[in-house]
């Protein structure tokens, strides 16, 4: 059962989250042989002021060697 979370900044419409959450999910099911019923998207708007403080140190940085796609910056 596979569950992804997305943080993200503010600014995509609830259409461009819902379509994003049915693609990601299609993916998943075909990628790791898992019905597209049993996978789970949430997406969480997140303040850009607050991305290093919500996202980056707390899943990002702690999590860096568990990341199968790292981000192309540093959060500093």
């Amino acid at each position: 059962m596979p569950h992804i979370e997305i943080q993200c900044f503010f600014g995509r419409t609830e259409e461009q989250k819902k379509q994003c959450a049915e693609k990601i999910a299609d993916v998943v099911a075909e990628t790791l042989g898992c019905k597209a019923s049993s996978v789970s998207v949430a997406i969480t708007d997140v303040l850009e002021e607050e991305w290093k403080e919500k996202v980056w140190d707390k899943y990002i940085a702690t999590e860096f060697n568990n990341l199968y796609k790292k981000p192309g910056y540093i959060c500093e």
